[in-house]
């Protein structure tokens, strides 16, 4: 039996804030096994970032999160900052859903580059540069060594996103967390980007975490599916049984409202 690489129970979120406490995520428990895609569907303001991001501890100080968080049996819960820091980026890493906030808009593509790949690895600034060079040319981004010297507003959505894809696998991690992956796209650049994703996590063995209110992406990438409603998770299955044999009401109507979504691999 397959060991899960992330194991989430009864996972509880609530945020505190001048109107109150809010449950944002209430109870959801799930596993992730190695090379398997589990995809997590449902409308905005479901829970669904607010449970990727407790898993890496970026919350923030709002957030009260209980439960149990395991990575290969650790519990993250557990840890340090210092400690949980030393895993995002080289165990777990996440592509945001809106690119342009993820990077430094004073800081060039390269120097992006070089704070992930030297706060995890000793390694010297040639060296960080030529992974660098590398990963960008993976992702299917041209010219890459002169990409290093722009900067993030000198980027289109696409080409942004496909930097944040590069910088996430480039630390080789067990887990890539991909949050709205293709929000704001158009959908010529969906399809590369789906594709691409799909390509790298059979090439590099990943378990994928994938976060979207969208039932197409779900049936070109995912392998399981839980949806996700109002904070919990309604109904879990393999992407087939879902799409052939849905159990809930709620998991009928998202599926009734987009009538042409086939699985497609």
């Amino acid at each position: 039996m397959v060991e899960p690489v992330l194991t989430v129970n009864d996972l509880q979120i609530e945020f505190r804030g001048k109107a109150g406490r809010q449950q944002a995520v209430c109870g959801v428990s799930f596993e992730l096994k190695p090379s398997r895609v589990l995809g997590i569907v449902g409308e905005s303001g479901s829970g669904k970032s607010a449970t990727c991001l407790s898993i890496l501890g970026l919350l923030g100080k709002e957030a009260q999160v209980s439960g149990r968080i395991q990575l290969s049996g650790q519990d993250l819960m557990q840890l340090q900052p210092e400690e949980m820091r030393r895993i995002r980026g080289k165990e777990i890493s996440i592509i945001m859903q809106n690119p342009i906030s993820f990077f430094d808009s004073i800081s060039t593509i390269g120097k992006h580059f070089m704070k992930t790949l030297r706060s995890h690895q000793s390694i010297t600034q040639a060296d960080a540069q030529q992974i660098a060079i590398e990963q960008l040319s993976a992702v299917g981004l041209r010219d890459a060594k002169a990409l290093l010297k722009q900067f993030p507003f000198q980027l289109s959505g696409g080409m942004l996103q496909r930097v944040m894809i590069a910088i996430a696998l480039s630390l080789k991690p067990k887990i890539l967390i991909a949050d709205e992956p293709t929000t704001a796209l158009d959908v010529l650049t969906q399809v590369q980007l789906l594709k691409l994703i799909a390509r790298l996590q059979k090439q590099h063995d990943m378990a994928i975490l994938l976060v979207t209110h969208d039932l197409g992406v779900i049936a070109q990438l995912a392998d399981d599916v839980a949806v996700m409603y109002a904070g919990q998770f309604v109904e879990q299955a393999t992407v087939a049984t879902l799409f052939d044999h849905p159990q809930h009401p709620y998991t009928r109507s998202l599926l009734e409202s987009r009538p042409n979504v086939r699985i497609s691999r």
